[in-house]
């Protein structure tokens, strides 16, 4: 094993762990509330529910690792989109009534570093790559 494969595979597991944990918490906080907060910032509620399935089933499926470039993608949407809607306004260490965004551009670093390498060291998608020398695709 090395340095970069036990690397990627601590990152993915961590944002795996990070964004199921958040999935899981809109869920139990009742996600028609999670709409109702969205709508009341501007957003469509619906969308609640779709980051809120990205957030619970993409995070089952990258600490498996099976579509991890995608699901990195679509992390780094929702991290954009908190960043950029909610977080920004609040300055990078936040304003003393709200968290900034340097835990979300953490979040969306380790996000775009997955997009852009990968992560096959224990994956379940490795199983289903041809070229098993090559552990970033």
């Amino acid at each position: 094993m090395r340095g970069k494969d036990a690397g990627a595979f601590i990152l993915r597991i961590f944002i795996g762990i990070a964004f199921l944990i958040h999935g899981i918490l809109k869920f139990q906080g009742g996600i028609g509330n999670t709409a109702g907060w969205f709508e009341s910032i501007g957003l469509p509620g619906f969308l609640a529910y779709v980051v809120a399935v990205i957030e619970l089933v993409g995070g089952i499926l990258m600490i498996l690792g099976l579509g991890t470039r995608l699901l990195a993608f679509l992390f780094a949407v929702v991290l954009l989109g908190a960043i950029l809607t909610v977080k920004a306004q609040a300055g990078f260490t936040g304003n003393g009534q709200a968290a900034g965004y340097e835990l979300d551009l953490a979040y969306l670093v380790i996000s775009v570093f997955l997009l852009l390498n990968g992560s096959r060291l224990l994956s379940v998608g490795a199983l289903f790559q041809k070229n098993k020398t090559d552990h970033y695709q």
